[in-house]
């Protein structure tokens, strides 16, 4: 089977990663890297053994997908060219700034039979990708990322930087429309919102509490999800998943005893499978495991809650 020709737009910090990747597996063949700084091209062109532009026409028409991790604000704009060149496009979240560029987007998609997936790296966490989502039904879920600054994500507000990847695994749970938000936040080190909490109550009775921050002292990333029943607890950052349900027997009188069963699992290399995922479903023609869709709900979400705080 002929390898599919593969492009990185975008090669800063996180899309460098995305580049070796692409370089790395069997079934793709990097055929360049894009970047605004020439100097950054060169240098991952060159590490990797390919073109290193800073203008990525000249790829329209002859790549098969392309990995989008430049700025959020150019994603609609590199998307729409390379979509309506046949390629298919992962992008980084957020899929795009409003939600009018991603309706075209998802549009352009379908018009085009092409896939779009949106690279929210927690979905191919070890822990999440155990989860049987089908099978778990929440009634209230309970978030927490916490992270230090960091100066290269100043472009968006925390919901948009940290706390989407939180609305996305929770929306792709519950499987429920959104009834009302609350919001509050805080700007800390930034001149947008660096801390805040939401609570999402949603048409099927289910409630989430979601706190993310960038200006913590510690990094930490769990989720609680509780059920009638039980109660399942995912680390993202430390790849651990606990569950907590009743037993037969009673720790009080009336009141049943608490079975607890843990797994960790080993450290994956979570981008490593997401692109492997995306390459999967072209050669298969088979849906992309973070849709076009899941990215705009997941958006319009956060614009929602980033609306309320700028109130």
């Amino acid at each position: 089977m002929s390898k599919i020709k593969t492009a990185v737009i975008g090669v800063g910090y996180l899309g460098k990663f995305h580049a070796d990747k692409y370089a790395d597996l069997p079934n793709s063949e990097l055929i360049a890297v894009v970047d605004a700084d020439a100097g950054t091209a060169k240098a991952i062109g060159d590490k990797l053994g390919v073109q290193g532009l800073t203008d990525y026409s000249s790829l329209l028409g002859k790549v098969d997908a392309v990995s989008i991790a430049a700025p959020t604000t150019l994603h609609h704009k590199i998307a729409k060219d390379f979509l309506q060149n046949g390629a298919h496009v992962l992008i980084e979240k957020p899929i795009t700034v409003t939600i009018e560029e991603a309706d075209e987007l998802l549009a352009i998609a379908k018009a085009s039979h092409k896939l779009i997936q949106v690279g929210f790296l927690e979905r191919f966490n070890a822990a999440i990708l155990d989860l049987d989502i089908n099978a778990i039904k929440p009634v209230f879920v309970e978030s927490h990322r916490l992270a230090p600054f960091n100066p290269r994500a100043t472009d968006v507000n925390v919901i948009l930087d940290l706390m989407i990847h939180d609305i996305d695994i929770i929306l792709n749970i519950i499987r429920s429309d959104v009834k009302s938000i609350a919001a509050s936040g805080t700007p800390v080190l930034t001149q947008s919102t660096d801390i805040a909490n939401v609570r999402i109550e949603f048409e099927n009775g289910a409630v989430a509490n979601v706190t993310a921050s960038r200006a913590s002292m510690k990094t930490e990333r769990k989720m609680r999800l509780f059920q009638p029943d039980s109660c399942v607890t995912i680390d993202f950052h430390n790849r651990a998943m606990n569950v907590y349900s009743k037993g037969e027997k009673e720790m009080f009188p009336g009141i049943p005893e608490i079975i607890a069963e843990e797994s960790v699992y080993e450290n994956n290399d979570a981008l490593k499978a997401e692109i492997i995922a995306f390459l999967d479903s072209i050669e298969n023609n088979k849906p992309v495991m973070v849709s076009g869709e899941d990215g705009r709900r997941a958006l319009a979400t956060a614009i929602e809650i980033s609306e309320l705080l700028s109130e």
